[in-house]
């Protein structure tokens, strides 16, 4: 069987790394807010080419926290409308919900999945104050298009990083420093992924990252001296640790990974297979690779049976999950064909040719 994502064999040559750091942890003592993270978030902040990394628990925290830490400097409140995309993840609705705001759910561009900035602009009210945008399975939103409409409506802009660790514009800047702040996950099969869950935040501005860095510690900046009604979400020593040895090979992975996906656009040649957009540059480090079946159980069934693994990303759209039963009679059509028709196909950097051509060849013999 081609595993999905062998996280084992991501993780293997980072094993004696490892090891050190949790003797060095232990015998430290030091467990939380110590110098593997401040290491950590001042390379993060430099290669995302931001002011400022605040590490905390995980990418769904990051959410929150970004609309948390606005709201205690007075530049959001309750009940402000947030544009979210409608295909996403449920984290990122999830984040505004939290943070007391209100989802105002936008349908994608219909080639690359992910917000369009023409639909959003139709969606802005009196009471938006801010869009939220994610970049889907590795490829960046249209940043340009999002940043020209945030400043003609005096709207803050942030983005959902999650996939998309180390993505740039045309113009160099990296996720992480094109919106007014950024939030990441650091889940375990992440492009940068730790051995549990983790998260940051980064921003070029400094009175929102002095904020956040005392939100996500109780609300303190000194022990016991609280500013805000703050909440527990603290990267730990070993996950940065963790991260700081897989940050220097990032580039290197996202480029493997996007050899992949070239093979993947240039082999597969199948009427009932559609591939995705690819403009051909690094805006796109291909967390996923995602495809559309018309008779997707039939598809993965016949891989299956090939000995291919793969997943769906994502099954059922965020309006219609029952948490979000307010949403139920909303409709979202491009969205929700995507959530009826997309399937992932295998990729990592610890993918290898052969294998890959041989999902390929699989692929191509695929009949309807």
């Amino acid at each position: 069987m081609i595993k999905f994502l062998d996280l084992q064999a991501i993780n293997e040559p980072y094993r004696e790394s490892f090891h050190r750091s949790v003797d060095e942890l232990v015998n430290s003592g030091w467990v939380l807010l110590g110098k593997n993270l401040e290491s950590f978030e001042r390379e993060f902040a430099e290669y995302c080419g931001a002011k400022h990394c605040v590490g905390v628990a995980n990418g769904l925290d990051a959410i929150t926290i970004i609309l948390q830490a606005y709201k205690q400097l007075g530049k959001l409140k309750e009940g402000d409308e947030v544009l979210v995309p409608s295909n996403t993840y449920i984290a990122t609705i999830l984040g505004v919900y939290h943070a007391g705001l209100k989802p105002v759910l936008v349908e994608p561009d219909v080639e690359t999945f992910n917000m369009s900035p023409s639909l959003a602009a139709e969606a802005i009210t009196a009471n938006t104050k801010a869009i939220f945008t994610v970049h889907l399975y590795g490829q960046l939103s249209d940043m340009q298009g999002l940043q020209k409409l945030a400043e003609d409506h005096g709207l803050l802009l942030f983005d959902d990083v999650a996939q998309a660790h180390g993505a740039q514009m045309d113009n160099g800047r990296k996720a992480g420093a094109i919106a007014d702040a950024s939030a990441f996950s650091f889940y375990p099969g992440k492009n940068l992924g730790c051995i549990g869950d983790g998260g940051a935040i980064t921003t070029d501005d400094d009175e929102l990252a002095s904020a956040i860095s005392a939100y996500r510690n109780y609300g303190s900046h000194k022990k016991y001296y609280n500013l805000y009604k703050g909440v527990n979400s603290r990267l730990d020593e070993l996950q940065a640790a963790f991260l700081r040895h897989k940050l220097v090979n990032l580039d290197d992975d996202n480029a493997k990974r996007r050899e992949i996906a070239r093979q993947y656009l240039s082999g597969i040649r199948n009427e009932h297979v559609q591939l995705p957009f690819y403009s051909g540059g690094e805006d796109h480090v291909f967390h996923l690779f995602v495809v559309k079946i018309k008779d997707r159980d039939r598809f993965i069934e016949y891989m299956n049976d090939k000995g291919i693994q793969t997943l769906i990303h994502y099954p059922v759209p965020p309006h219609k999950q029952e948490a979000f039963s307010e949403m139920k009679d909303m409709s979202f059509p491009i969205s929700e064909r995507i959530h009826r028709e997309v399937v992932s196909l295998p990729i990592s950097p610890v993918q290898t040719m052969q294998d890959t051509n041989y999902i390929i060849d699989v692929i191509n013999s695929y009949i309807v």
